[in-house]
């Protein structure tokens, strides 16, 4: 019988070894990059959770203004996936050639709000302009940029259709993108804000005073694009269609 004798050194070079092994095993998982509107935070952040605790892959989301995404994506940004607030930009990347019209999803939808701060006592008469402008005083009203920023383009619209865009574009906070505007309504540095209603639905800071009709503003849809032709991501955009997704989704304020 064969008799293995152990040294010091062996056991150092085993154990390296085997440190090795794992650390070039964790390295072979695949990284999907997903570049991802900023309102998707919080539920995409749970997916990304729930989905790597199951599969062998590394998601790492980058979040912004989808104009700003769309922009660094253009660029050659290293894109696998793209999930924007609204068609424009993805349009925007399929005419570049960067992204293929065979890989965009419709992922899902959201509604269009007006927020105050938590302990705000604002009455606010939503088609009197006099009204916006008593409540908003000397500060400013939050929305995102309302010529880049999806959030902001919708309240642009919906604010158009009530004729309040004239007196209110003025008083304005526009900023990169819709999570800056609540928190400048969260800090109670507006004491406005149009965001969309998954925002308000995650922040304990805030309450919804109005829910924009939907047919002030364009469909608020979030569509998805592959970038990357490869068989995980063409796996974990399955299971970000899935009904478990849509679940989620549902819990967190989208359509």
């Amino acid at each position: 019988m064969l008799k293995i004798t152990t040294t010091p050194l062996l056991i150092s070079l085993l154990a390296g070894s085997a440190l090795f092994s794992t650390t070039v095993h964790a390295d072979d998982n695949a990284t999907i990059r997903v570049y991802a509107a900023s309102s998707l935070t919080n539920v995409l952040n749970q997916l990304i959770s729930e989905y790597e605790n199951t599969h062998s892959v590394d998601i790492v989301p980058i979040y912004g203004g989808s104009s700003s995404l769309a922009r660094q994506i253009e660029r050659g940004a290293p894109a696998d996936m793209f999930i924007s607030a609204n068609e424009q930009w993805v349009t925007h990347l399929e005419k570049q050639g960067v992204a293929n019209k065979q890989n965009i999803y419709d992922f899902t939808h959201n509604q269009l709000v007006v927020i105050a701060p938590q302990q705000s006592e604002i009455a606010l008469n939503i088609t009197e302009p006099k009204s916006w402008l008593s409540a908003i005083g000397d500060s400013r009203l939050a929305i995102g940029q309302p010529n880049a920023v999806p959030a902001g383009i919708y309240a642009k619209q919906s604010l158009q259709s009530l004729n309040l865009w004239q007196p209110l574009s003025k008083h304005l906070a526009p900023t990169k993108n819709v999570r800056v505007a609540l928190t400048l309504v969260e800090r109670a540095e507006a004491p406005l804000g149009i965001v969309y209603k998954s925002d308000a639905v995650v922040s304990s800071k805030v309450q919804v005073i109005h829910t924009f009709a939907a047919s002030s503003h364009d469909p608020i849809r979030y569509p998805m694009v592959a970038i990357t032709d490869s068989a995980d991501v063409a796996q974990f955009t399955q299971y970000l269609m899935s009904e478990p997704a849509k679940q989620a989704l549902s819990r967190f304020g989208f359509d």
